[in-house]
């Protein structure tokens, strides 16, 4: 299985610095990875905010969108839909973040809609799910719950559908999971899903290469560490 490692830019930099982050990545990616990338044993994608999205043009790496509505365009003032993202030839879309889910009100509801809509559409989904610091002090069997309600209400057959695990207390902070956490969790994953498994929760290039020796992570999903394309490269590089 291919190894993935996407960034997410949540709602940092500008169209003008993501224009120059891409040509920094594409130029690193074709000189240092381009075998891997060609081979399909590794797959590179950023996720910038809207009004920083490019074309879906690049050689060696995929653009996606961090949020998409589901309707293919229509009176839904603040968000983006299916036409729009369709124009930028974007096929790739991060469902279930959980800022979204805590910050933004999405209840599982929501988060079903947008899956069914954007799976007919065709598009790769990646699913974030993770838990809450109360629910992992619960431990094991809690924690087990909680994961399989939040992947009951998707297709997990679905063949396009990567599963994102982010712990919650781990986004941001500046805590990673621990690798004994990291490891029982994505092992009680693998046994709901056959899916590829990210890992994502204060990743960056000192953590990357540990957590992708992990069985069943199949690659990260990186939040701040992927601001800054040399540090994004770096994380990339460790996972040769």
């Amino acid at each position: 299985m291919k190894t993935i490692i996407a960034g997410n830019f949540k709602a940092n930099l500008t169209r003008k610095q993501v224009m120059a982050y891409t040509q920094g990545l594409e130029k690193f990616l074709e000189s240092q990875c381009a075998d891997s990338i060609q081979n399909h044993k590794l797959q590179v994608n950023i996720f910038p905010s809207h009004t920083a999205l490019l074309g879906n043009t690049f050689a060696y790496f995929h653009i996606g969108t961090q949020n998409g509505y589901f309707a293919t365009s229509g009176g839904f003032t603040g968000e983006i839909g299916l036409l729009q993202l369709q124009e930028f030839g974007i096929n790739r879309i991060l469902i279930g973040h959980s800022e979204r889910r805590n910050l933004l009100g999405e209840d599982s509801e929501c988060i079903a809609k947008k899956f069914r809509f954007y799976a007919e559409a065709g598009f790769e989904i990646y699913y974030c799910i993770g838990e809450d610091l109360h629910t992992r002090q619960k431990g094991e069997g809690a924690l087990k719950d909680f994961l399989h309600t939040q992947l009951a209400n998707i297709d997990v057959s679905y063949s396009k559908l990567i599963v994102a695990y982010e712990p919650i207390w781990a986004i941001g902070t500046g805590v990673s999971a621990s690798m004994e956490q990291i490891e029982q969790t994505h092992s009680i994953l693998a046994q709901m899903t056959q899916d590829p498994l990210l890992y994502g929760g204060s990743v960056n290039a000192d953590n990357a290469g540990e957590i992708l020796k992990i069985p069943n992570v199949n690659g990260v999903l990186v939040g701040s560490a992927s601001l800054e394309v040399d540090s994004f490269a770096k994380i990339i590089q460790v996972a040769l």
